[in-house]
């Protein structure tokens, strides 16, 4: 695989769902070389699945101890050690069901999607199936 692109993110909560479309912020505790511009996908279980439900562009991604008063004890309360903040982030309409994807073939499902690299092109195939 080439470098990648981007990745995908499985999202556990309606709330912290919620929360990263509002905020446009997403707390975690996984290590990766985040780059401004890199593409998340954002994965949730729905009723179809885990399915696709939107994705951002990544504006920054900083240590706890680089956050805002705010957004450290946000960090603190659920033992997340970073933040990734975009620069937008778009929900998707209708969720697209992982099973319709490239993936479908791939033996991973739910919490293994978490971090998930992805090229460029795997990238524009999944967003050429959404409604962006």
């Amino acid at each position: 695989m080439s470098e990648f692109e981007g990745c995908i993110l499985r999202i556990a909560t309606r709330q912290w769902v919620n929360q990263v479309f509002d905020m446009a912020i997403y707390f975690t505790n996984l290590r990766r070389e985040w780059k401004q511009g890199q593409i998340v996908l954002f994965v949730h279980k729905t009723s179809l699945g885990d399915a696709l439900v939107g994705y951002g562009l990544i504006e920054g991604a900083w240590e706890k101890d680089e956050l805002s008063e705010q957004d450290r004890d946000a960090c603190e309360r659920g033992g997340w050690k970073r933040a990734i903040e975009f620069r937008y982030v778009k929900q998707f309409d209708k969720p697209l069901a992982v099973k319709e994807t490239f993936l479908k073939g791939s033996k991973l499902r739910g919490r293994c999607f978490h971090g998930m690299k992805l090229n460029k092109n795997q990238l524009e195939a999944v967003l050429a199936q959404t409604d962006v």
